[in-house]
């Protein structure tokens, strides 16, 4: 009895902390668990980057930070587009806030999908356009019709999809493109973990920019190049008078000193970059293969930095298994209860790690949602 009440007293500890963690939404490094629910690369910026940055930190304190026109030349610089195309965000959700929450009349989602688009829609103003399982890919024929008869102004798009971390081919996306281009909609691409592709960035609409004037590309920097508390995202379009509507909405210094630091040092590591990108994916697809050895456990091919799963039908529901990882093995993972979907409790997403702590999640999930032993 005595040595059961201190293990007792350790895993109530670990359930208040559960609940505390769940609505604190990042700061996730204090607490020591492993975080295999934030989705962003491990590898990138190298420390060399990281020394730059600590060599200037009276100035970049002390110091007010550059505005939008700056801003945008140095994320132009870095992706090799024309400043004016560009507007330049306090993370990618200040700019969906601005999109989904200022300029959209009428938007259209496929759902499930990163949640903010629709929570920062004023209520009435989103369609949400349903990706059917088993297979959760986007049929952009029925999505440009669906966008279409209800008179949508915005569509978004995001591809790898979060949290399915499917790939929508670049080609449907262009043919979207063509079939919303005679109908005053914008089609909104989310790109924040394409680098993450097979193909890499060679699945990017970016190059493809210029020849649409119905095509905003946005990218969550924090993803790719691993920098989540520096905050920064941006919007690209050719379509000029959008990228104005969207600076309008933003604050005069809405970026701050360090993270003005971090663009102006980044095109110094383009190959350290694409270094880290491939160690990314060669991690992911070694996670992959260890969650197809748990019996029915149903696991999506992945192309983002995260996998997709539907949990066996015996097994705990999402919520329950997150939970047992966390209390009984000290990783954190996300499930998708709050994901409009069918049957969404029973599904789990999984931040790829490194390819120790990959195994280590892989093993404690084969131990929760393994077969149901006999009585």
């Amino acid at each position: 009895m005595s040595d059961s009440k201190p293990a007792l007293q350790v895993r109530a500890a670990r359930e208040l902390d559960y609940e505390a963690l769940t609505s604190e939404h990042g700061g996730y490094w204090r607490h020591g668990f492993v975080d295999h629910a934030y989705l962003y690369n491990l590898y990138f910026p190298p420390e060399s980057l990281f020394e730059q940055l600590g060599s200037q930190i009276h100035e970049l304190a002390l110091n007010y930070p550059v505005a939008q026109d700056v801003l945008a030349g140095l994320v132009g610089d870095l992706i090799g587009q024309p400043a004016q195309r560009i507007a330049v965000g306090n993370g990618a959700s200040e700019l969906i806030k601005i999109v989904s929450g200022q300029l959209a009349g009428r938007l259209i989602v496929p759902v499930p999908s990163f949640n903010e688009f629709v929570n920062a829609a004023p209520a009435g103003h989103v369609v949400e356009f349903a990706l059917e399982a088993p297979s959760f890919q986007l049929d952009v024929d029925k999505f440009a019709a669906e966008a279409i008869g209800c008179k949508a102004d915005f569509a978004v798009v995001v591809t790898p999809n979060n949290p399915t971390s499917l790939l929508v081919p670049k080609v449907d996306l262009l043919r979207l493109l063509s079939a919303l281009a005679g109908h005053d909609c914008m089609l909104i691409v989310d790109e924040s973990f394409i680098d993450f592709a097979q193909e890499g960035s060679r699945a990017s609409l970016e190059a493809e920019v210029a020849r649409y004037q119905n095509l905003a590309i946005l990218k969550s920097m924090s993803k790719a190049c691993g920098i989540c508390g520096l905050r920064i995202g941006y919007l690209l379009s050719a379509n000029e008078a959008l990228v104005q509507r969207v600076r309008a909405g933003l604050p005069i210094w809405n970026l701050n000193g360090f993270a003005e630091a971090f663009l102006r040092l980044a095109p110094r590591y383009r190959q350290e970059f694409a270094a880290s990108c491939d160690q990314v994916r060669a991690d992911r697809d070694g996670f992959y293969q260890d969650l197809i050895g748990i019996p029915g456990l149903c696991v999506y091919r992945p192309e983002a930095n995260f996998i997709f799963c539907r949990l066996p039908d015996h097994a705990p529901s999402g919520p329950e298994v997150t939970r047992r990882l966390f209390v009984e093995d000290n990783i954190f993972i996300k499930d998708c209860e709050n994901k409009t979907m069918r049957e969404s409790s029973r599904y789990i997403r999984i931040a790829s790690r490194t390819r120790r702590e990959n195994r280590a999640v892989a093993d404690a999930l084969r131990r929760v949602v393994g077969p149901k032993k006999a009585r």
